[in-house]
């Protein structure tokens, strides 16, 4: 082995050593036992999360203490994505049928029914929002039409802009609801859309969703269990798609992807995060955290290599809005915190 080369595999080895040194996951709550999918960082303090038995969370203290304030009436709901602006308001979405999008303004002593949708079909797989309250939601193909919506105030209206998006969805091509990161917006209401399966596309809106383009993306797809599960951007043209197969969640082939235009060419990972994953996030430009039941994995250097840091099973990360502290969420009623 020539010196050289011997001295880069060093380097790279006592790089990951360090950078799993530095970085990670402490276990914060386990009391219930429900699913949590959805998870919506304020503050350093203030933290949210949604997930299956109508469970809906709270805590005003980075984790340490937990108020639950499930919707009545809605015990058998799974919200999958949640959204909060602030520890009073906070927006939380079903998946499956009926659709629901629930708003609470008093941290979470009352809820109100805003949207409803009981079509036997439909199913909503997140939505994301600025900070100036545009969001889009968007669901599971009808009739190769994607469902999308949109408010301008919050979440209190919602308004169909389905027909917006004029290419027909393939057969067997849909969202995943594994964490509400398959959609992601920028602060000026630029979109983009993840889905897989069958095939994987991005879709991208640079006008809140007024117009649509759609670009092919080269994630491990064909499945009904593969594609890409999240989506980030860092700016309107540098971003990352990451996913893979989460009925064989140790496979790390074309899982994850990076782009330099807005989503219209991809570029393979040199070397890719341990599995399949399920949520993504840039906490710099250039240092991302994703996570999924194969684990969690951290990159230094735009995503182009990545370390994993724990083989504990994850559904959701999340930097706060306003601040700088990552949590996660998952099975079991797990939350935990990255520390560093």
């Amino acid at each position: 082995m020539k010196p050289i080369f011997l001295f880069l595999l060093i380097q790279l080895f006592l790089s990951d050593q360090l950078s799993a040194q530095k970085n990670r996951i402490q276990l914060l709550n386990q009391e219930r036992n429900s699913s949590y999918r959805g998870l919506s960082v304020v503050d350093d303090q203030t933290v949210w999360v949604s997930g299956s038995n109508g469970t809906v969370g709270l805590s005003t203290d980075a984790g340490k203490n937990w108020l639950w304030v499930n919707p009545i009436g809605y015990e058998k709901i799974d919200f999958r994505d949640i959204e909060a602006f602030g520890e009073n308001q906070a927006l939380i979405i079903s998946a499956g049928s009926p659709a629901l999008i629930l708003l609470t303004d008093d941290g979470g002593r009352s809820w109100k029914e805003i949207f409803k949708d009981t079509r036997p079909e439909i199913f909503y797989d997140g939505f994301a929002f600025t900070s100036s309250g545009i969001g889009i939601a968007f669901g599971d193909a009808i009739h190769g039409k994607m469902p999308l919506l949109r408010t301008m105030d919050f979440g209190q209206t919602w308004t169909d802009i389905s027909a917006n998006l004029t290419y027909t969805i393939a057969e067997g091509e849909a969202g995943f609801a594994a964490s509400g990161t398959s959609i992601f917006c920028t602060e000026k209401g630029q979109f983009w859309i993840a889905t897989g399966g069958t095939v994987a596309h991005i879709y991208s809106s640079m006008d809140q969703g007024n117009t649509w383009n759609r670009y092919p993306c080269p994630i491990i797809q064909g499945e009904n269990s593969t594609g890409p599960f999240s989506v980030a951007f860092t700016s309107p043209k540098k971003g990352i798609v990451i996913g893979g197969d989460y009925k064989a969640d140790k496979n790390r082939t074309k899982n994850c992807f990076t782009t330099h235009d807005g989503g219209q060419g991809w570029t393979a990972a040199a070397q890719t995060p341990s599995g399949f994953k399920s949520a993504v996030i840039y906490r710099s430009k250039r240092q991302l955290i994703c996570t999924g039941t194969s684990g969690t994995d951290v990159s230094d250097d735009a995503g182009s290599h990545w370390t994993n840091i724990s083989t504990d099973s994850f559904n959701a990360v999340q930097q706060a809005k306003r601040g700088s502290a990552v949590f996660l969420a998952g099975d079991k009623g797990k939350i935990a915190k990255l520390v560093q």
